[in-house]
């Protein structure tokens, strides 16, 4: 977005790690060495560290804390920490450590799992769906298409959701939704900003008393700090590790 530079999402993880698994399993590669390798940009670098960072604890069962002393092992200086999507000075990081750590949270919790894992259909729907609906029948919004709530329902049903939680300003009729069946809930607050604890109350019970699957929407992406909550609160995941999750999905 602004200032922000990852960390990478699960499908790029998800693509490094097929990659990785292919070279390691060919056979004309069996007696080669595979280097990881990447530049001086410090960006790239604490990108690349999660990337075989992730691998390791997916695939060869390191611990978080294993992976990452073997990241910061000889000659390797300190990894530049990730930042919130804003300007100016970042007052939040997230360490490389802090993804490793979130990844196996979530590996345990069976938030994903790349024997499953759709790469196609992740990314196909990051760009079609991800947009919030609006009012209007589709329109393009910075390069981003933005569709009616209608384009939502085959996907919703398909994968069990029964409500729709909107965390920011109204730009179309909730009514849309719950004629067609669905649960809406509006718990307005400034993106950005931090919920009061009414709306988090009212989060956690519309979640707790849910028939299926909640889908949250707002404008940016800062007001996901609800489903970070709900990640500290029902999996005891630390601040970092839900922050990580929801950079990365």
């Amino acid at each position: 977005f602004y200032a922000d530079f990852g960390p990478l999402n699960l499908a790029m993880l998800y693509r490094y790690c097929c990659k990785l698994n292919k070279k390691l399993k060919s056979f004309t590669l069996t007696r080669k060495r595979i280097v990881h390798y990447t530049s001086f940009d410090q960006r790239k670098r604490s990108n690349a560290a999660v990337l075989i960072g992730g691998y390791a604890v997916i695939y060869v069962k390191k611990t978080p804390e294993e992976a990452y002393r073997a990241l910061i092992s000889g000659s390797n200086a300190s990894y530049l920490p990730f930042r919130d999507a804003a300007f100016g000075n970042c007052t939040y990081n997230l360490t490389v450590l802090d993804c490793l750590q979130g990844i196996r949270k979530a590996l345990q919790h069976g938030f994903f799992d790349f024997e499953t894992f759709d790469m196609d259909e992740y990314e196909h729907y990051e760009v079609k769906l991800a947009p919030e609906p609006t009012s209007y029948n589709c329109r393009a919004f910075s390069g981003y298409p933005l569709h009616a709530p209608e384009a939502y329902f085959p996907y919703f049903r398909k994968h069990g959701v029964t409500t729709i939680i909107r965390l920011n300003k109204k730009i179309y009729d909730g009514k849309r939704f719950t004629n067609a069946g669905f649960d809406h809930y509006d718990l307005f607050f400034i993106d950005g900003s931090t919920p009061n604890d009414i709306i988090v109350r009212r989060f956690l019970h519309i979640c707790e008393n849910a028939q299926g699957a909640v889908a949250v929407h707002c404008k940016g992406g800062w007001s996901l700090c609800l489903l970070y909550l709900s990640l500290l609160r029902d999996v005891r995941c630390s601040s970092q590790s839900s922050q990580q999750r929801g950079m990365c999905s």
